[in-house]
């Protein structure tokens, strides 16, 4: 059992894990933002054409069975716009992390490749 209780230490406080953690918590407070704009701003603009909330437009079928059309309408502008936010968020990470590789230093010359550098140059001034 310590054993297990040590394992699952090392993974829950490894980096990675860390990371996915905050991410998670800002994942869930950003959903509340988009949902939020799905509620309040976009479902009143586009119920517009239904004289009501999108959210509230149904379909009464028979046998008493209500479709909630508006309610799926939102749910679906929910997820685009949070895959909309989520691609642009890594796209921009990828980006960053693609500039810091092509920002890493060229490694620099040992003392010795430079006397030998000198020496070459020396060499090929005496054999003109």
């Amino acid at each position: 059992m310590k054993n297990f209780i040590k394992e699952f230490k090392e993974f829950a406080l490894q980096g990675n894990v860390m990371d996915m953690a905050v991410g998670v918590v800002m994942g869930a407070a950003f959903k509340s933002i988009i949902d939020a704009l799905v509620e309040d701003i976009i479902n009143p603009l586009i119920g517009l054409a239904f004289q009501t909330d999108l959210s509230s437009v149904v379909v009464n079928l028979p046998f008493d069975i209500t479709l909630s059309i508006g309610h799926f309408i939102s749910t679906i502008i929910n997820f685009i716009l949070m895959a909309l936010v989520v691609f642009m968020i890594v796209k921009t990470l990828n980006k960053f992390k693609h500039v810091e590789e092509e920002v890493e230093e060229e490694p620099s010359k040992s003392d010795e490749l430079i006397v030998l550098e000198e020496i070459k140059e020396l060499l090929k001034e005496s054999n003109k």
